[in-house]
């Protein structure tokens, strides 16, 4: 039976750095528990050669905590009602310990993370270099207030500020980038005077209070009142939206949408600034606050605009009063590939960058990046960050800088990232219901649909089942649109192409057992 299972799964699943799988009894048990990969018979009737995931020589240590069954229950009974009802899967993946690009759940069983924490381990989980630079931290002092000066927050803020270009030298720090983005806000009110804030349709710009309003997905709104001042113009989205074309976006992969435009032009952005023009005559002030946007929308599936369509909206929201600002909480530190920041690859220059999730590689960080005259207008009274900015943040965020650098993780992000998009682009071109790849870099988004004419979204029933045998085939990946229809590929900086092709693989036989089982 070992000899039967090896050769289907692969040694890797059956070695030393995988115990749950090297049990008769649990490979039993996993194949009598319902589900893709189950048979009544692996003999009489075998299951398909599934994809061998990479090796890896890290072994998790044994896990000896609580039961699932415990978990569960004080899950659904003393955590937050949300926790439950955000947790992934069917069969919740119960984690024990992360290396790298790799997750261990509590049965040792191995996962290819491509989600990262909601696209948050950027340099990968207990990354060596970044947790020997906490250990050293926490051994000398782990927290203190900049009430005091402490050398930590100071070499940080000049190395972070070192990356950006010139006016964007005065940095504040928070512990989230919802909380940076309400400090955006504030801050954009209190330097043009203005009240009125615009973001684009689709947009996830965090979940406190202000930025819920920032926000344009129902899913993340409650009936009270929080969008106040709040507008959102229509997202550009050349795929699923109005307009769209063949060469629009800055990707490896353009869109199915064909169109007649001349080299250099983009009929499809000019409608859409068409329609930002018209929010400006109808929905607005004559003077605004700001405008927000995400280089490429995370949460709202990787959605990308057309190449010019930032850099024109730019120069509108400028005339009237408002400041622009970039919304780097997913895109930053290199995960796009070509850039460190993904306004960079719309040709821009904005007045403020918001950023956190891979600032510090999972640890509670955020910060706001702006001029010294913004930050001036700030300076009138008095706003104290407890935590923002502590030593020991400090300390994580500057390694997680180092090893991007160091370990060349960027071109790593552009290199690995073409690779994936290319072959996700051979997986469209064959299934009926993937349409559209898009993205750059690491910032991946696959859309599904009920088929390529009518764009219809693929139902949630049957992105579960996708989403539910990628995972029992040792892949984690994320879930995103305004209708759940796009899969999200976020992983940590260093996965590589042997990875991408397992979970090419995976992804290329999860669609196919959907599609034969329909």
């Amino acid at each position: 039976m070992h000899k039967i299972c090896s050769r289907l799964y692969g040694p890797s699943l059956f070695g030393k750095t995988d115990p749950w799988w090297s049990s008769l009894d649990a490979y039993v048990k996993f194949h009598n528990c319902g589900g893709v990969l189950c048979q009544k018979s692996a003999v009489k009737h075998p299951p398909p050669v599934l994809p061998q995931i990479p090796p890896c020589d890290f072994k998790p240590e044994p896990y000896q905590g609580m039961s699932k069954d415990r978990l569960l229950d004080i899950r659904r009974n003393n955590c937050n009602p949300m926790t439950m009802k955000i947790t992934y899967y069917k069969k919740p993946v119960f984690i024990n310990q992360g290396h790298m690009q790799w997750l261990w759940d509590v049965d040792g069983r191995r996962y290819l993370d491509l989600f990262a924490g909601v696209a948050t381990v950027s340099v990968g989980h207990c990354n060596p270099k970044v947790t020997e630079a906490a250990e050293k931290q926490l051994r000398r002092l782990w927290h203190t207030t900049p009430i005091y000066v402490y050398p930590q927050i100071q070499e940080y803020a000049e190395k972070l500020t070192s990356l950006l270009p010139d006016p964007l030298k005065v940095v504040c720090f928070t512990n989230s980038g919802s909380e940076a983005n309400d400090l955006a806000v504030l801050m954009a009110r209190l330097h043009t005077g203005n009240f009125d804030v615009i973001t684009l349709r689709g947009s996830y710009h965090g979940g406190s209070p202000q930025a819920t309003g920032l926000t344009s997905n129902a899913e993340y709104k409650y009936p009270i009142p929080s969008s106040m001042g709040c507008h959102n113009t229509m997202c550009p989205d050349v795929f699923r939206g109005l307009w769209g074309g063949s060469h629009c976006r800055d990707s490896p992969v353009q869109t199915i949408r064909e169109c007649s435009c001349s080299p250099g032009h983009c009929q499809a952005n000019d409608m859409y600034i068409s329609e930002l023009k018209e929010m400006f005559t109808t929905t607005v002030p004559h003077r605004i606050a700001a405008f927000f946007a995400e280089p490429i929308q995370g949460v709202g599936g990787a959605v990308q605009f057309p190449k010019n369509y930032l850099k024109e909206t730019y120069q509108l929201v400028r005339e009237k009063g408002g400041i622009c600002i970039a919304d780097e909480v997913q895109t930053g530190f290199g995960r796009t590939g070509s850039h460190f920041w993904g306004f960079q690859g719309h040709d821009v220059l904005p007045d403020m960058v918001t950023m956190a999730k891979g600032i510090a590689n999972g640890f509670p960080m955020g910060a706001l990046v702006t001029t010294a005259e913004i930050a001036r207008s700030f300076a009138k009274g008095v706003h104290f960050n407890t935590f923002g900015g502590n030593p020991l943040a400090c300390a994580v965020a500057s390694s997680v800088i180092d090893t991007i650098k160091e370990d060349r993780m960027q071109e790593n992000s552009a290199e690995v990232g073409t690779y994936l998009l290319t072959g996700l682009a051979k997986l469209r071109d064959k299934y009926e219901i993937i349409g559209d790849v898009r993205g750059k870099g690491l910032q991946i988004g696959v859309e599904m649909v009920k088929d390529k004419v009518s764009r219809d979204p693929l139902p949630c029933e049957a992105m579960a089942e996708i989403f539910e045998d990628t995972k029992d085939m040792g892949v984690l990946i994320g879930k995103g649109g305004l209708y759940g229809q796009t899969f999200r590929i976020k992983s940590p900086m260093c996965i590589t192409k042997d990875d991408a092709d397992f979970f090419l693989s995976v992804f290329d036989q999860a669609v196919q057992n959907y599609i034969e089982r329909r």
